[in-house]
């Protein structure tokens, strides 16, 4: 399974791709999948609802440390309503740490703000793949100091979490 996922550009087709320009940190990882009929959200809802309990350990960690800081605790990845299907949500509902920020069948854009940066991450489904994208845009020095150690971890978390898929 592990070769089902790789690293890609932003695919160009997708709507994160317009935030691209001037973004500090951007990545993409591409999970081939069989032809479905699910939506993205549900495909990124079905992602975070089995989110590793050492994943939120560390959301739970990174809430303490950067609340020192005065930035906002966000939860946990994982932390959405059961009770909710896709169809229930619409653009500005929170889901888990991420507000619904575009929504489409084939693509849905989550977001976060804070002082020091934007992040905007994207579930896209094209064909017989899932593109799992970031863009983030950092507002100040400490946005770039923050992504310094959260790049690493992300780049391990992501691509684990899409094997679940």
């Amino acid at each position: 399974m592990k070769n089902n996922i790789r690293s890609i550009p932003v695919p160009s087709s997708s709507v994160i791709y317009r935030y691209l320009p001037a973004a500090y940190f951007a990545d993409c990882y591409e999970l081939k999948s069989t032809p479905s009929d699910s939506s993205a959200l549900e495909f990124y809802l079905r992602n975070v609802a089995q989110t590793p309990r050492w994943v939120n350990a560390l959301m739970l960690i990174r809430n303490r440390i950067v609340g020192l800081f005065g930035l906002k605790n966000l939860g946990t990845l994982g932390a959405v309503d059961a009770n909710k299907t896709a169809a229930d949500y619409q653009v500005g509902e929170r889901v888990g740490i991420f507000s619904i920020y575009y929504l489409s069948h084939n693509e849905v854009i989550l977001t976060d703000a804070d002082k020091h940066l934007t992040a905007k991450v994207s579930f896209y489904k094209n064909n017989d793949t899932i593109a799992a994208s970031t863009v983030v845009h950092t507002h100040n020095w400490a946005g770039r100091i923050y992504l310094f150690f959260v790049v690493p971890v992300h780049r391990i978390i992501v691509p684990r979490m899409l094997r679940q898929l």
